[in-house]
């Protein structure tokens, strides 16, 4: 059944809800947009003349006008929001001067003469949405107000008008409970750490990490009204936290008679770190919680009455029954409109995922607990699996088409840019469609920007793009000018890479970044060679576009891809040589395993995007005296073991110089060196010894280090490039038959994995 009945009021809905936002005045945006400019062009930002006026079009989409012609130097940029002036800054940069923006960094060769450009644009959805609740976890977890204040600008230029904002919750948190009379010393068993906020906000750990001290509260609470200021500044709305029944353990302490549950077990973590306190959905002191949450957080910062609530994130409610479902999505709202009667509920939807348990039924009864227009779904994974089909647009609530992407903030080049731009269209045209948005989800940022941008740039168009064209484009812009070579080479990597069809790889299941064992079959559904021409044809120009920073961060990533390809195919060599109890082949063939990391070390220092020491020097930076040594452990611990035990280990894997020397190394050197004994001895590998042997000799003993790490570059990116071309370039050639046998079995074996699964999801 469809809802055609509600599209036109959920539209005027929408455009209300738009309109009774907190205001920040037409004449604020436009200095918010000057300001702006004068960081990202000082020497041409007076070449630009900004409007906001809001009737331009009169209606609700994010739209600009740009005109510039040859009688006037001044670029005359009019948007109906500071957004959307900012957003056509970008548009004119882009696309008429070929400059480049993004997390990888600028490129900003503006022509002497600036160009003629007449342009009115529209965004085809209301919103634009920004940031996974993980994000705040893998990517900013140690962001001061400089790196926030650059990606606020950024966001601004991509025409993100709904942000999430979650910075600074815990202290409010804190306020309530403490209110409610419980002890600093029982929030110390409940909240986590920094790098692990966002899992202790959705219910799934508490302490781990912990604690957070007065001086970190103190030091968020600031450093959001900062965030919360940049952005409405350009008039967007942040999203902000609510309530979503998950309490300290000695609530029943203090409330005695009141009925609480345990959480369900996350990942295995042992009860002193998992499974908070959930209050009971029809127990008054739910919405009492939620409404005093509400209330201490927009006293602090204001409201522009978009709330985020994740309550069953990977773990399922403690009763199934769709009434019980339904009164706990009541208590949520509850709590939110009890604070702010214009509340909008904005929800993940992964929890949908679990197809085990959401049934239709349970859904339904879910999403139908909150009047149609007043909650915002965000269907998180969009790009490799919608529910808004499964769902019937969700049951008439407003939707966010999102790509996800990526998970953990992982390293590895890939993405499926044909299936993005194919699923944004067919979501619009869906019949009866509640979509009111697109976004980005992705868990952590810095990687595979390509997948972003054509997101951000598929926002605007009602019909699928030519996909090639695009990235020629993109090739363009990201180094300032047309090149045959660049062309070649991003073709390539479209065609190999970013036209995956393969939904669940996501550069998770590498062998490079996992612990070591016999059993892995390498994630290559591709052909390597394709990749490795591309790294010719950037090697080709590496001397011409060597201060180009978002070329000198490619030329890194593609060797970096390389070298990963050619180490999951060496680590065939490897398992075979040792099951075929061949000492001189194993010895030979792990000397190479080992060379490409060594080599894979060096290049990735040559760039500060890919190295250790920014992240655990930023924690430390964010952390008062007494609290480095928690926040460096909680950074080390993020990217390596994720828990005590290991619990997700290698779920958040970096392709970082440091982390490879002094991490990945070490365990690779210890597998070899245990595969060699074996054959020595006569014995065979022992999975559950070796993983113990490594866990104690290598990964908790990296994760309790103090080494300090470089936070500038170490040499010559193009020394390092040249050294390790002339090494594995002919090396690749020569073995290069070999390498297309492996890669055709791997292939094979993916597909009969996948048929294999296939049978098993229609049993």
């Amino acid at each position: 059944m469809g809802y055609p009945f509600l599209l036109k009021s959920l539209q005027r809905l929408i455009l209300l809800i738009g309109l009774c936002q907190a205001y920040t005045s037409e004449s604020n945006q436009e200095k918010a947009v000057r300001d702006l400019l004068i960081h990202l062009i000082p020497d041409v930002y007076s070449n630009f003349e900004i409007t906001v006026d809001p009737t331009i079009f009169n209606d609700d989409q994010i739209s600009f006008k740009i005109l510039k012609t040859s009688e006037n130097s001044t670029v005359k940029i009019t948007g109906n929001s500071g957004v959307a002036a900012a957003w056509g800054v970008h548009h004119y940069l882009r696309n008429f001067c070929n400059c480049h923006i993004s997390w990888d960094g600028d490129q900003l060769k503006l022509p002497e003469i600036l160009p003629n450009a007449s342009v009115e644009l529209r965004s085809a959805d209301r919103y634009r949405y920004y940031q996974n609740v993980c994000t705040f976890g893998y990517s900013s977890a140690w962001w001061n107000w400089s790196r926030w204040e650059r990606e606020i600008d950024w966001m601004a230029l991509q025409g993100i008008n709904l942000p999430l904002a979650f910075i600074g919750q815990e202290a409010i948190f804190k306020r309530v409970f403490n209110n409610l009379g419980l002890s600093d010393a029982e929030l110390e068993e409940f909240f986590v750490g920094p790098a692990f906020l966002p899992w202790g906000r959705m219910g799934n750990i508490r302490g781990w990490g912990g604690p957070l001290s007065d001086s970190w509260h103190i030091r968020t609470v600031k450093l959001q009204h900062k965030i919360l200021n940049r952005m409405r500044s350009f008039g967007m709305k942040p999203v902000l936290p609510a309530f979503a029944g998950f309490v300290p353990r000695n609530i029943s302490r203090i409330y005695p008679d009141h009925e609480v549950a345990k959480a369900e077990r996350w990942n295995n973590f042992d009860d002193k770190y998992c499974c908070p306190s959930l209050l009971h959905p029809e127990d008054p002191l739910f919405a009492q919680i939620g409404e005093r949450f509400i209330s201490e957080m927009t006293k602090e910062w204001g409201t522009d009455h978009f709330y985020n609530c994740d309550m069953f994130n990977e773990i399922r409610p403690v009763n199934d029954t769709p009434e019980y479902i339904r009164s706990v999505g009541q208590s949520v709202f509850t709590g939110m409109k009890l604070a702010d009667s214009k509340a909008i509920w904005v929800m993940q939807g992964w929890l949908f995922t679990d197809r085990g348990f959401w049934t239709e039924e349970r859904a339904k009864a879910l999403l139908t607990s909150v009047p149609s227009g007043k909650m915002i779904v965000l269907d998180l994974n969009s790009d490799g699996s919608p529910f808004y089909k499964k769902f019937d647009s969700y049951y008439g609530q407003p939707f966010i088409w999102n790509t996800l992407h990526n998970f953990g903030g992982t390293s590895g080049m890939y993405g499926y840019l044909d299936s993005i731009g194919m699923g944004i269209i067919e979501a619009r045209s869906y019949k009866n469609s509640t979509l009111v948005g697109t976004g980005l989800t992705m868990e952590g940022i810095n990687q595979n920007y390509i997948v972003y941008d054509f997101t951000l740039d598929m926002g605007v168009r009602d019909s699928v793009t030519d996909v090639n064209h695009w990235v020629k484009n993109y090739a363009t812009q990201r180094y300032g000018e047309y090149n045959e070579f660049t062309d070649r080479a991003w073709l390539l990597l479209k065609r190999v890479l970013y036209s995956n069809m393969e939904p669940s790889y996501r550069a998770r299941f590498l062998p490079i970044t996992q612990r070591p064992s016999l059993g892995y079959v390498p994630s290559i559904f591709y052909n390597v060679e394709d990749v490795i021409l591309a790294w010719d044809n950037l090697y080709e120009v590496s001397n011409k576009f060597k201060g180009i920073k978002p070329f000198m961060h490619d030329l890194v990533d593609v060797s970096r891809q390389v070298l990963q390809d050619m180490f999951s195919l060496q680590y065939l060599f490897v398992v075979h040589s040792y099951k075929q109890r061949k000492m001189h082949d194993l010895r030979t063939s792990s000397k190479t395993l080992l060379k490409i990391l060594y080599d894979m070390d060096t290049i990735l220092n040559t760039n500060q995007q890919f190295m250790l020491g920014p992240w655990i020097e930023s924690a430390k930076a964010a952390a008062s005296l007494e609290e480095k040594s928690q926040f460096e452990y909680n950074a080390r611990n993020q990217i390596t073991l994720w828990g005590p035990r290991g619990e997700i280990v290698d779920y958040a894997a970096k392709q970082w110089g440091g982390l490879v020397m002094d991490y990945y190394i070490p365990r690779w050197t210890l597998f070899v060196d245990t595969l060699r004994e074996c054959l020595i001895n006569n014995s065979t590998f022992d999975k559950d010894k070796f993983r113990q042997k490594v866990f104690t000799n290598v990964e908790q003993p990296f994760t309790f280090s103090k080494k300090i790490y470089p936070v500038e570059p170490i040499g010559s990116t193009l020394h390092a490039l040249e050294q390790i071309y002339e090494t594995w370039r002919p090396f690749y050639t020569s073995n290069v038959a070999i390498y297309r046998k492996l890669t055709k079995k791997l292939k094979e074996k993916r597909m009969q994995r996948k048929k294999k699964n296939g049978k098993r999801n229609q049993l």
